[in-house]
């Protein structure tokens, strides 16, 4: 072999690869506790593959000299030691015992490595279950990279198991202290299904809350209540249990009790074989489930390398469609069997069933009857309100809506309020799970269809009055239309729909282009209505202002009708549309000012 091929090892730096854990992997320095639990747990785990009988028991001391962690595990040889502590990234899971793998927490070979991020020092001191004459062995550590390993007397560690002892590093003496340890302990693993101590206070709560017998539903829906708050910080509107043996997950989901944004990340708890791993679970669920928060426990999940969170693979998007399946069936059941807690949840959360229902048929079916619309009927189901009217009429936007509402209520057409977040497609998609229905968005042309017209001789009269406002609104791109409708009270109706709007902004854009796009856009043009002022005739105001002999007068009467309009329908007003109204508003009042001083010096 020449020169240049002879093989070389990688030397590691430690305090930089501590420095990497710490900053990078590790989220907090309070993993380190869980790593040692994690290596207890499987140790015992590993054992009890050979001796099932054997004591399954941590015990974690905390004291002014550092903090031990003891286990009744299968312990190590000093060839163990030489092969496993010694060299970074070795895990007994990935040696020897494949097989078995699935059944430990920790397989990652990362180990003892998360300790370096509190501890300056690690001692531990292990007892072999596998070889009965072996010696207990020490193997001593610190953050400088340099270890020692030496046996001990029988006497030292009479029983196997391993026993690991840190020495706090500057500044991390607050991670050791007893009181810290037993929060991170029973934070970290009140699921775990050995004998678990903090000194002498167990750690383990088992079975779980959703596992336990209780006396009486009523009873059960107060410890998951209590559960809920304890982990969570909120009392739940309802508990859902998601016993999955076939995905291998146990839990249960609560359910919010008010109402969150959609785009919130949700922090469900999970449980890994008993270990938490991770309390911001976000891709546990699909995203229209946003109204609940999980705690689960699983032995099907993998997690990532610095086990904080869950692993994307198949076996995670299978596990999601099954719970998502799960909190599918539970509203169907409380459909079918307790319509007033469906309506106690729909009321809080039906922006996530709408969101839901827009890609499961079964849901919207099921949901139909239920969800909540904002109509001009009222609050109603879209089922009943396809009922009361053979069309049902829908607008995209809140702002539409309103301008309408009122009118077309008065007129009898039912309009849906589809500019509320997934209303619109939801309307779309009514024909499917109720065949037969007509659905339509509702334009201006609809709308002034359903308006009575003027009287022609009346209309001719007021043909002077008309002419002055089209001329006035004309820069807006509004027409001026003469109708009569209810009710009275209202003296005008602003008609701007999706097309005009769409129509307008493409002749704004033309306007400020170059010669080269303004002719691209002046080939895109359409033939869509501008929009329309329509006036009120039977509005006692509308017939005096109509009767106005002076045409600019008569012109800035309607300017001002059309700014009450937008105003009315509570729509953003544009510059131009905020410039006219001040305008008009000005004029009035110099006309109205103006005419009583003449009547003054008159009357003088």
């Amino acid at each position: 072999m020449t020169a240049d091929h002879i093989p070389h090892t990688f030397q590691v730096d430690l305090r930089g690869l501590v420095d990497l854990l710490s900053h990078h992997l590790y989220s907090s320095p309070k993993v380190y506790l869980r790593e040692l639990l994690q290596n207890a747990v499987d140790a015992i785990t590993a054992r009890r593959a050979e001796q099932p009988d054997c004591p399954a028991r941590v015990r974690i001391t905390a004291g002014a000299e550092g903090l031990h962690v003891a286990d009744t595990g299968v312990g190590l040889t000093e060839a163990d030691v030489h092969s496993l502590l010694a060299t970074i990234g070795r895990s007994s899971k990935r040696d020897g015992l494949e097989s078995a793998r699935a059944d430990f927490l920790g397989q990652f070979g990362i180990g003892l490595l998360a300790c370096f991020v509190v501890a300056e020092e690690i001692r531990v001191v292990s007892r072999s279950a596998r070889d009965a004459s072996a010696l207990p062995v020490e193997w001593t550590a610190r953050d400088d990279g340099s270890y020692t390993v030496r046996t001990l007397p029988a006497d030292a560690h009479p029983e196997p198991g391993t026993t690991v002892h840190l020495t706090a590093r500057p500044g991390a003496a607050e991670w050791l202290r007893e009181e810290r340890v037993l929060s991170l302990a029973k934070d970290f693993g009140s699921l775990l299904p050995h004998d678990v101590r903090v000194g002498d206070q167990p750690i383990t709560d088992r079975p779980p809350v959703w596992e336990r017998r209780h006396p009486n539903p009523s009873a059960r829906r107060v410890a998951l209540a209590a559960h809920c708050h304890q982990q969570f910080g909120f009392t739940p509107l309802d508990a859902i249990d998601l016993d999955l043996p076939v995905a291998g997950v146990r839990g249960v989901a609560y359910v919010l009790p008010s109402a969150v944004s959609p785009a919130q990340r949700a922090g469900h708890r999970v449980h890994l074989k008993g270990m938490l791993l991770t309390e911001r679970a976000d891709e546990l669920l699909p995203d229209w489930a946003f109204f609940v928060r999980c705690v689960i426990d699983t032995d099907s999940l993998r997690p990532t390398a610095s086990r904080e969170s869950l692993y994307s693979d198949e076996t995670l998007a299978a596990v999601r469609e099954a719970l998502g399946a799960r909190l599918k069936d539970w509203l169907t059941e409380l459909a079918a069997g307790e319509p007033e807690r469906l309506a106690q949840f729909l009321s809080v959360h039906h922006l996530g069933v709408k969101s839901l229902a827009r890609h499961d048929r079964d849901v919207l079916t099921t949901m139909l009857p239920w969800l909540p619309f904002d109509t001009t009927d009222g609050p109603l189901p879209l089922a009943e309100f396809a009922r009361r009217h053979p069309v049902v009429h829908f607008t995209r936007t809140v702002e539409e809506y309103r301008q309408v509402a009122a009118i077309a209520a008065a007129q009898g057409i039912g309009v849906v309020n589809g500019g509320y977040t997934y209303d619109a497609e939801l309307v779309e998609l009514l024909p499917t799970v109720r065949p037969g229905t007509a659905v339509a968005e509702l334009d201006a042309d609809t709308v002034t269809a359903h308006l009575d017209p003027v009287d022609p001789a009346e209309e001719l009269a007021l043909s002077g009055f008309l002419a002055a406002a089209r001329n006035k609104l004309d820069p807006l791109d509004c027409d001026v239309v003469l109708r009569t409708f209810h009710p009275v009270t209202v003296p005008a109706l602003h008609l701007d729909d999706r097309s005009a709007r769409q129509e307008r902004a493409r002749a704004e854009e033309e306007a400020q282009a170059d010669d080269l796009w303004a002719g691209i856009l002046g080939s895109l043009r359409g033939g869509a209505p501008r929009a329309r002022l329509v006036l009120n005739h039977h509005n006692p105001l509308v017939r005096r202002i109509a009767r106005i002999g002076d045409p600019d007068l008569a012109g800035t009467a309607a300017q001002a009708l059309y700014g009450q309009a937008l105003l009315m329908a509570q729509r953003p007003l544009r510059p131009a549309d905020s410039a006219l109204l001040n305008r008009a508003f000005l004029d009035l009042l110099q006309w109205a000012t103006h005419s009583e001083s003449d009547g003054q010096g008159e009357a003088r």
